[in-house]
């Protein structure tokens, strides 16, 4: 007697799966302000930082040398690989601890995960995914939260330690320093592309690596003088997180355009319509905020609205410490940074050139 066939268990891809990838997920800026702006509670003299300037991670003064560092960034699937999925979530989470000049300690994992859908299988390899970064960064998951929803969603709690006296803030801009972007933009495009499969292997491998790229230069940026303040480019875009940085710091931030670096092909995608829906999101959040010059075309708008997921570090340094500041970018392997822009007396604007 011959045994039963075995049915395989075909499932859906990844992304299908989530009405929004990566860091497009996240709710609009003018929503969240709304959300926020009643939310403050108990306020301790050692909470550094909060939620007052939308930073980072909040941070809390342990003792004299040591403040804790506290983040948590979970979403929906950027990509199909789950083992790539796990990487690149767990990536943008850890790298919140560097924008605040940190060094990561621990992380648990937070996971929700539709088990009638996804196979047990698939599932571990998102987990093995994030555990490789884990350990890339030197860190335990040391336990985390597990619940069945229906898209699946993945990300990390993440703490670290820092000096009370080095946290890097993005409100602690000051009128004279320069711009420092870490990593190219256009993740949020690539990321549009490729749930439509329209992204080419060039264009994914180059997504991938942008995304699972760690922001370590944080950690030493913290120790060199003349570095200010530092964020990351996010789910916001890049005029969104600059423009924070700029309200934080009472100043406005001038970017030239033209030295924004880009991921290879994204211009072309964004004028091919391979655009985020969390792009015209974040512009009705922030646009008022923000000064573009005469013939700035609807394509570059969408690029610097554009969502990054794991983007690069943005840093503020005095003129003269910026070759240094360059330097350890391109020592780190972060060969695309570049300085983009400088800050100057006003009123938390933004304008671009």
């Amino acid at each position: 007697m011959n045994a039963p066939a075995t049915l395989t268990k075909v499932e859906p891809r990844l992304t299908s799966l989530s009405h929004g990838g990566g860091c497009g997920c996240k709710i609009a800026p003018g929503v969240l302000s709304e959300i926020l702006k009643n939310s403050a509670g108990l306020l301790p003299k050692e909470l550094l930082v909060g939620i007052e300037t939308a930073d980072d991670a909040a941070v809390y003064k342990l003792n004299d040398t040591q403040a804790l560092i506290a983040t948590t960034d979970f979403f929906m699937p950027i990509v199909d690989d789950p083992f790539e999925f796990g990487r690149i979530a767990a990536t943008n989470a850890i790298s919140d601890v560097y924008a605040m000049g940190g060094t990561p300690i621990m992380a648990l994992a937070l996971v929700g995960m539709p088990i009638n859908v996804l196979s047990i299988e698939t599932i571990g390899k998102v987990i093995k995914g994030g555990q490789s970064v884990a350990t890339a960064a030197g860190i335990p998951i040391a336990g985390g939260h597990t619940i069945d929803s229906v898209e699946a969603i993945y990300g990390l709690v993440v703490m670290g330690l820092v000096h009370p006296d080095k946290v890097k803030k993005n409100s602690d801009a000051k009128a004279g320093d320069v711009l420092i972007l870490g990593k190219p933009i256009g993740v949020g495009v690539l990321s549009a592309a490729l749930k439509k499969e329209k992204l080419s292997a060039a264009g994914y491998a180059q997504m991938i690596e942008n995304t699972t790229k760690l922001n370590k230069p944080g950690a030493a940026l913290a120790n060199m003088e003349g570095v200010h303040a530092l964020t990351d480019i996010t789910g916001f875009g890049l005029a969104g997180h600059v423009l924070e940085l700029a309200r934080g710091a009472k100043l406005t931030c001038v970017i030239d355009w033209k030295k924004v670096p880009l991921l290879d092909g994204v211009a072309d995608l964004a004028a091919q319509g391979f655009i985020t829906g969390a792009s015209g999101r974040n512009w009705g959040g922030y646009g008022h905020d923000v000064d573009l010059p005469a013939g700035f075309s609807d394509v570059n708008q969408a690029l610097i609205t554009d969502p990054q997921t794991s983007g690069g570090l943005l840093v503020t340094c005095s003129p003269e410490v910026a070759p240094k500041v360059l330097e350890l970018f391109k020592r780190e392997g972060f060969g695309s940074a570049a300085v983009i822009g400088h800050v100057e007396a006003g009123l938390g604007r933004l304008r671009f050139e």
